[in-house]
């Protein structure tokens, strides 16, 4: 699976401005003020080609009102689920009794961690390092989130101690079979969906919230197709569950959405689409996964709540245009076998060969019927295309002018694709390029070909006079 690093430590030491380097976003909020970040924020890190997940956590203030409180407890929750802890400190201000009482709790955990001294730029960092050697957390390291400044060398030694990422399939021991993340908002029904497909109660499901906690790996075989469903979420006994804290591991989604090849996203019809919903479908949508949306719950809707539903899913969902929808019951089976069917065609669509003729007659014929917008009164060439990847499917396009192509002409053309190679429940990706002209230069060598003509000619004239 994928690393996961988790930020923490006590207001203002500078958290949200590593996060936002780390994952190269401006996704946290970054002010001087103490306590910005309440909850969790989660994101997408990359380094050398190596991925990574890193959790911004909101300040452990060691206050116990209710929302100091509350943020110490999505700290906590989000260390527990860490591989490795960066323990942020403020070189400037130095060692605090509170870092003091941070690192006690941490130094409980037996997580990984690294004291990461910031705000170090403009001091000698050798001086701002000696007194956090007192924490007892091993060697510090300087760094200045705000510059950039040590953050290289803090991850590279931080991922050469985790275990390189592995193959999902070595996981689920079957290395052919199709994998099915099953993701969805806490108590939508993911547990019990699982547990239909797979016709027996191999996972925990009750009314709930929080039910499920790690990602777990069921390999099995249906209508002889390997899958591997991926609940994400493994099991936690009912008296383990507070509900002082939000249950639902963003963590383990954003990893098992990673190791899938097809995600059912579970909504409730029930209870609507929420932000939540919306959320989780962005992740799923920004990993370019195919995907089926199961709306669950739908039996009991009369015909006003199906349509309601069904708006929303409009207005909230626009960007899955590319998915299957079904409308199912997983606690009565309805419409359960059906979603073997889409995550087959679905996976189908999104690993298929695409061959290089098929894909520049679909151009061809998209441009013919709506040419690109010219850019300064010149027109946007698109010359053919050929298929740069699968999972999604990522097709290229080579032209001139290419950097040019608004948004809404990319758009325009991922639909032709879509419905001209007939694909389902997969999104596709466009890449431009814009090749070097071959006929670049050939006005100099001309020119030069017919000044060396014309010196031999007046050279011929005056050999003559």
């Amino acid at each position: 699976m994928i690393p996961v690093i988790v930020l923490v430590g006590r207001p203002n030491v500078g958290k949200s401005t590593l996060f936002n380097r780390l994952t190269r976003t401006r996704d946290a909020l970054v002010a001087d003020v103490p306590g910005l970040t309440r909850d969790r924020n989660y994101g997408d890190g990359l380094y050398h080609e190596r991925p990574f997940i890193v959790v911004d956590t909101g300040g452990l203030s060691g206050e116990s009102d209710a929302i100091d409180g509350l943020m110490a407890q999505q700290a906590w929750q989000a260390i527990d689920e860490a591989d490795h802890v960066f323990f942020l400190v403020d070189g400037r201000e130095g060692l605090t009794g509170h870092d003091e009482t941070i690192a006690e709790a941490l130094r409980r955990t037996g997580k990984p961690q690294t004291v990461v001294v910031n705000k170090t730029d403009g001091i000698d960092a050798d001086s701002a390092l000696a007194e956090f050697y007192a924490l007892g957390l091993g060697d510090p390291v300087a760094i200045s989130a705000s510059h950039g400044r040590g953050v290289e060398q803090l991850l590279k030694k931080t991922l050469a101690g985790l275990p390189p990422v592995g193959e999902p399939e070595a996981e689920a021991g079957v290395d052919s079979a199709i994998r099915v993340a099953v993701a969805g908002r806490p108590n939508v029904g993911k547990s019990t969906l699982i547990n239909r497909m797979l016709g027996e109660d191999r996972v925990l499901a009750f009314d709930e919230p929080g039910t499920t906690r790690d990602s777990i790996f069921i390999p099995f075989r249906h209508d002889g197709v390997d899958y591997t469903l991926i609940d994400t979420a493994g099991v936690r006994r009912k008296a383990r569950v507070r509900e002082a804290i939000e249950k639902f591991s963003v963590i383990k989604t954003l990893q098992a959405i990673d190791a899938a090849n097809v995600v059912i996203l579970v909504l409730d019809a029930q209870s609507g689409i929420s932000e939540q919903d919306a959320t989780i479908a962005g992740h799923i949508a920004e990993k370019g996964r195919a995907l089926i949306i199961a709306v669950n719950k739908w039996d009991g809707l009369d015909a006003h709540d199906r349509a309601a539903v069904k708006k929303q899913l409009e207005l909230k969902l626009p960007f899955l245009g590319f998915a299957s929808t079904l409308f199912i019951s997983a606690l009565h089976g309805t419409a359960v076998g059906d979603l073997f069917v889409e995550v087959n065609k679905a996976h189908a669509s999104a690993m298929r060969d695409l061959p290089t003729p098929e894909l520049t007659d679909i151009l061809e014929r998209a441009v013919q019927a709506h040419q690109p917008p010219m850019v300064r009164g010149r027109r946007i060439k698109l010359r053919y295309a050929h298929q740069g990847g699968r999972n999604p499917p990522l097709i290229v396009i080579h032209g001139n002018r290419t950097e040019s192509v608004p948004d809404t002409y990319r758009r325009y053309l991922i639909n032709a694709f879509r419905a001209g190679l007939r694909l389902s429940g997969t999104p596709v990706r466009i890449e431009f390029r814009t090749g070097s002209n071959p006929y670049r230069g050939i006005r100099n060598r001309l020119t030069a070909r017919q000044a060396s003509r014309k010196r031999r000619l007046m050279r011929h004239v005056k050999g003559r006079r």
